[in-house]
């Protein structure tokens, strides 16, 4: 996806959040400010947001002198997302389609999301998850939600990728993966390789079980969103070769929906300019099928 003129206050607020997240001073605070106004000229808008989000992130590192801001919110997550995994499995075990179910927490759980929602408190926002079921997650509508096509590929594919977004997200994912391992597939989950905003990595990925299921990797990328031209030639490989791809998030959608191989999407609506361009509403939870 390219970057639109509404991404451009965002970069500046995502910035400034991060900075305060990590405690700088406000002097450093407006160093980190004006050098995101100097990159910008130069950034066009033919790139995705996560570019400039790699860029604005670096930035952050290398003014603050932290490698890993967010780490306390990555526990957080996890160890809130972790309390509620056995009354999602209860749900889904109870449910009359338990991959459906499934797949529905894994998107519900991308309401995680400091990278949009920087105030995010994570146990009121995983509460609503569970108490406003109706309405976060039974809610579909056929034209963003192709469940249908989802099975139907599912039924034909043995070798996943999974493409993670968020810590804590990731034991929503835990629920869907052990789900496809019960029919018989094998799972490599793909991870960020450097800390970036909330995203997860291999650690957040074994502290949430995530091991026990699938094979666990890393993208080579330290971007919010899959940049195919930063990963690994490793993970180039199985993202090529693999029978179906599941990319999770909103970052994940802004690199890869022009991807030339067919990907599904499964994220939430967290911002005005990605409902747009996909045509929902904000707070719709969505499983798109992106055909080469």
């Amino acid at each position: 996806m390219r970057t639109y003129l509404e991404c451009i206050p965002c970069f500046f607020k995502q910035a400034l959040e991060a900075a305060k997240i990590c405690g700088a001073e406000e002097s450093v605070q407006k160093k980190i400010l004006d050098n995101v106004a100097k990159i910008l000229p130069e950034f066009t808008l033919d790139s995705s947001p996560p570019e400039m989000g790699r860029i604005i992130h670096k930035l952050v590192k290398q003014y603050t002198g932290q490698k890993d801001p967010y780490m306390a919110i990555k526990e957080e997550s996890n160890r809130f997302a972790l309390g509620i995994y056995d009354e999602l499995k209860k749900k889904v075990k109870d449910s009359d389609d338990s991959l459906l179910t499934a797949v529905k927490f894994a998107i519900a759980g991308n309401i995680i999301d400091y990278g949009v929602k920087n105030s995010l408190n994570v146990e009121e926002e995983l509460k609503k998850i569970l108490e406003e079921e109706q309405r976060t997650i039974e809610y579909e509508d056929k034209k963003f939600f192709s469940y249908d096509k989802f099975r139907e590929k599912l039924k034909k594919s043995k070798n996943i990728l999974y493409l993670a977004d968020n810590a804590g997200e990731t034991v929503f994912d835990r629920v869907l993966i052990e789900e496809l391992k019960d029919m018989g597939k094998d799972i490599v989950y793909a991870v960020k390789e450097e800390p970036i905003i909330n995203d997860a990595l291999a650690l957040d990925a074994i502290l949430c079980g995530i091991d026990n299921t699938a094979r666990i990797t890393s993208s080579g990328v330290d971007s919010p969103g899959t940049i195919l031209s930063l990963c690994s030639r490793d993970f180039i490989q199985l993202y090529e070769q693999a029978d179906m791809v599941i990319s999770k998030g909103q970052g994940n959608f802004e690199a890869l929906s022009s991807t030339t191989r067919p990907v599904f999407f499964l994220f939430m609506a967290k911002c005005p300019v990605i409902a747009k361009n996909v045509g929902c509403k904000i707070g719709d939870i969505l499983l798109c099928y992106h055909e080469a």
